[in-house]
């Protein structure tokens, strides 16, 4: 009997779909056209077109089909953008079009457009580029409003969660992926880390270059919590994300590096040395964090492991592989499964004789384990491979992290508290959207996003202001390099200590700018 990847090879009628598509691209054409079967790459984890099936004991299957509803229902809120301006635009221009559009973007977008935009349309003409830039910044925040509900069938799911994180023997796992929009569903698809633990830090930069100074005023806030509630036993842990491509590995890599693997990985141990070594000098040798470096493959999912040295520092010398761990234990039980990760971490660990300690092994081999359900998830819904390797970003967020949004490459994420600091991120970023968006004549839709406490008196108005600041500085560092409007801006903010997420303070589409709160 046919496995669900073979039948869905044998019999591939390719419909139109955005989906396969880089984000803002439009569609045209008959939908129910054939186009030729994908031709997809071995998979190193699993014989796609093998007798056994690939169907591992340690996946958990009702997981996989939870996330799996969650990317489904995210993928078609924002394809509707683009096939519901589409279906605007055709219209005809009369006295019912304002009534019409709020009526069909109502029904398929559950928000409406911009009124005045509408009311002048007749004379002006519909600016498509504004209301696409609007719809997304509103399927973003409906996606963040609605995330309590979507994300409750998978969030209970995840093995790794603050309770996890503890018993390894850390109260802080900060981890620092590169920007890139493939890495945006790194905690609860890949690691299968809960996104919603207050143990975990993510901070994503180009090419994994986190701010260093940054990273140790958060070791010291980190550390010094600790120590002021007499929790001595825990440590930091500091980890780095490179990626490359297996499929098109001078081609999809790193955009930062050049699509170079090598280059990638090097850079990451590098900030990592340097993290560690800017600890020791300002606090005494001993008390650096701990470090792990992971490298992922963006077209299958799988993720590498590079344990520390007897040192404690960063290696590239050995790395424990999940795609070929779960090769090598399809077919076993769960125990002889288990035992058989434990064992490849261990002797990873005797190679380079690593001072890795009981719990950051522990914490290795369920990271492993973990990926193995990812890596069936790939095998099983995008047939052992992505089908689109490349970046296909609706947005860019600078700023905060919208930890609401968890879905690959549904926004390039720009990681800084101000522009000086972050604009080799946001060039990168600008870089990747003059192909996706540009090229084509679409906008480029940045959401400025900011938390703050609300227990801190005017902490809510500083928010609002660094988001104006670094909007009026990506404006003006991009002057003249992209077409003038080409640049449409959400401005908001989120409370880590109370209810408000995502709170809209200005949006910057058109001439005529709906604002909320304080004048452009």
């Amino acid at each position: 009997m046919l496995s669900r990847v073979q039948q869905r090879q044998a019999q591939r009628r390719v419909r139109s779909h955005a989906s396969h598509l880089p984000g803002g691209t439009l569609l045209r054409g008959c939908a129910d056209a054939v186009t030729p079967a994908r031709v997809v790459m071995a998979n190193p984890a699993c014989d796609l077109d093998g007798r056994q099936p690939c169907e591992h004991a340690l996946v958990d299957g009702g997981l996989n089909k939870a996330l799996y509803d969650y990317e489904a229902v995210l993928q078609a809120r924002f394809d509707s953008v683009e096939q519901t301006l589409q279906a605007v635009a055709r219209l005809p221009r009369d006295e019912t079009f304002p009534a019409q559009a709020q009526q069909l973007t109502r029904a398929r977008l559950g928000f409406e457009l911009p009124a005045e935009m509408l009311k002048r349309s007749w004379i002006e003409g519909l600016d498509m580029a504004a209301l696409y830039a609007h719809c997304l910044f509103e399927a973003v925040r409906v996606s963040a409003k609605q995330a309590p509900q979507e994300q409750d069938d998978w969030l209970h799911g995840m093995v790794i969660d603050d309770e996890f994180i503890a018993e390894c023997g850390y109260h802080t796992l900060d981890i620092t992926p590169c920007a890139d929009g493939r890495l945006q569903g790194l905690l609860p698809f890949v690691l299968r880390i809960a996104p919603t633990s207050e143990s975990v830090l993510l901070k994503a930069y180009a090419g994994a270059l986190f701010d260093i100074d940054l990273d140790l005023s958060d070791w010291t806030q980190r550390e010094l919590a600790q120590r002021l509630s007499a929790r001595l036993g825990a440590r930091y842990l500091k980890m780095a994300v490179y990626h490359y491509s297996s499929s098109a590995p001078s081609k999809e890599g790193c955009a930062a590096h050049g699509s170079d693997e090598g280059a990638a990985r090097s850079a990451a141990i590098t900030r990592l040395e340097q993290l560690r070594y800017g600890v020791a000098h300002a606090f005494g040798a001993g008390l650096g964090p701990d470090i792990l470096v992971l490298g992922l493959d963006t077209d299958l999912d799988a993720i590498r492991v590079h344990l520390p040295d007897a040192q404690g520092e960063p290696s590239e010398a050995v790395a424990v592989e999940a795609a070929q761990i779960y090769r090598e234990t399809l077919g076993m039980p769960v125990a002889q499964a288990r035992a058989h990760i434990m064992q490849s971490v261990d002797r990873a660990a005797a190679s380079v004789g690593s001072s890795a300690s009981a719990g950051l092994k522990r914490l290795v081999t369920q990271l492993i384990e973990a990926n193995l359900s990812q890596i069936e998830y790939v095998i099983q819904h995008h047939e052992g491979r992505y089908a689109h390797l490349g970046h296909g970003e609706r947005f860019i967020c600078v700023g905060d992290s919208i930890d609401e949004l968890q879905m690959r490459n549904l926004y390039y994420f720009a990681h800084l508290d101000t522009l000086e600091e972050g604009a080799a991120c946001v060039d990168v970023g600008l870089n990747i959207f003059e192909k996706l968006n540009l090229s084509r004549g679409f906008p480029v839709p940045i959401m400025v996003h900011f938390h703050y406490a609300s227990v801190i008196p005017g902490a809510r108005e500083r928010a609002a202001e660094r988001c104006k600041r670094v909007m009026r500085g990506i404006q003006a560092r991009y002057a003249g390099r992209v077409p003038d409007g080409a640049l449409k801006f959400a401005l908001c903010v989120s409370d880590v200590t109370g209810a408000e997420s995502l709170c809209l303070i200005g949006e910057y589409c058109v001439r005529s700018v709906r604002q909320e709160g304080y004048d452009a």
